[in-house]
């Protein structure tokens, strides 16, 4: 793998911060991605610095990249810009995404353009110009993370699920279109992962969340990860088109 590379998209934390440190445990070189857009640039762009550092210390190679991929301009540059730094783009991981609940009668206009463009569009941007230089190459892996609410729906979370669902005919359509050439898609699908958010829910919250889970416990955003990393390597060239949960069981 030490002559591949990646782009993982909001990668300075949670779930993106471990994919893009397994992809460089595994010798990929990774492009890491945060918002640099908004009063917390500052903030992101420091945490994008540590998983560099990171990276750097495991003896990979990595490059930090600052881009708003809910617009387009931005989206398409991230992209280009990886490609001009090695020359070639093997692996897009779309994991930017944000979540703000709101019951359906409350959503306004404004944050439904939001949610959509930065869980989907983003996903759309970055895949259309990624896929014009790994059909040249005859080889590509685009890695869409959604969600289990994308997949079920969940209260309070209509714009997240509409976002996430959308995922699933963007990943298909990528299959069909560019498996011939080389290109794979599929999505990722997790459930209840441990993060910032869980870790200050009260215990008997998270007892509930849990009881749910027959596994018996939350996921781990390293979880995630190792399935990117295998979908990420030659040996994973007949898996395409295909929704991946990982939570635990919680969906049987």
């Amino acid at each position: 793998m030490k002559e591949k590379t990646a782009l993982v998209t909001g990668s300075s934390r949670g779930i993106g911060r471990s994919i893009a440190l397994n992809l460089a445990q595994r010798g990929f070189k990774v492009a890491i991605n945060y918002y640099n857009g908004g009063n917390d640039a500052g903030e992101h762009l420091e945490q994008a610095q540590e998983v560099l550092q990171e990276v750097q210390t495991m003896g990979a190679e990595g490059i930090i990249i600052g881009a708003d991929v809910s617009v387009a301009e931005s989206a398409t540059a991230l992209v280009d810009q990886t490609i001009e730094k090695w020359g070639r783009l093997d692996v897009l991981v779309n994991n930017a995404a944000i979540n703000q609940d709101q019951l359906l009668l409350r959503v306004s206009d404004d944050l439904w353009d939001l949610i959509l463009k930065t869980n989907l569009y983003s996903a759309f941007y970055c895949s259309r110009t990624a896929v014009r230089y790994m059909i040249k190459k005859r080889y590509g892996r685009i890695i869409n993370i959604s969600s289990v609410v994308g997949l079920a729906g969940n209260i309070g979370q209509t714009c997240y699920a509409a976002s996430k669902s959308g995922l699933l005919g963007l990943t298909c359509s990528i299959a069909k279109e560019y498996g011939a050439r080389g290109v794979t898609a599929n999505i990722i699908a997790p459930g209840f992962i441990e993060s910032d958010m869980t870790r200050q829910l009260p215990a008997e919250v998270s007892a509930r969340m849990i009881a749910q889970i027959p596994a018996g416990r939350l996921g781990k955003a390293d979880d995630v990860a190792n399935l990117v990393c295998f979908l990420a390597t030659p040996e994973a060239s007949y898996i395409n088109g295909q929704t991946i949960r990982i939570d635990g069981g919680m969906s049987i």
